[in-house]
């Protein structure tokens, strides 16, 4: 019985690319989102349709050819996340960067450690509360 649709593009692996994703989706430190979308990738390379895969994982149809479109474009770095887009930040990595050495070589007046509030107030470039607590987390890696 033929097949209704467009052909799907053939998805081959070197065994490279499926030791990485194979690691990759049993790895603790991967994010769902990641070990999800190489299971994917694993199962279209195992020659199953897209609506097999997505039956076999709980999904849409429409998400597994997305994902098969963008490994056939752009290989592994395909599957990792892209950065969303934002506003771009208010302050510069130098004034970072001045801030923590200040915090590090003096204490604060008055207050025996710093706070967030603290080392706003210590600047008095007009940046905010909120620009110092975005700088204080870790970014993604």
């Amino acid at each position: 019985m033929a097949t209704m649709g467009r052909p799907i593009a053939e998805l081959v692996l070197s065994e490279d690319q499926r030791a990485t994703l194979v690691r990759w989706s049993r790895r603790a430190k991967s994010s769902q989102a990641l070990a999800r979308r190489c299971r994917i990738v694993l199962g279209c390379a195992d020659g199953r349709t897209n609506r097999q895969v997505a039956d076999e994982l709980g999904i849409w149809p429409q998400t597994v050819g997305k994902w098969r479109r963008r490994f056939l474009e752009r290989r592994l770095e395909g599957l990792v996340d892209e950065p969303r887009p934002c506003a771009s930040r208010k302050i510069t990595d130098g004034r970072v960067e001045d801030v923590v050495v200040a915090t590090l070589e003096r204490t604060p007046k008055d207050a025996t450690h710093w706070t967030l509030r603290l080392v706003a107030d210590l600047d008095r470039t007009g940046c905010t509360l909120a620009m110092f607590r975005g700088c204080t987390r870790p970014t993604p890696a």
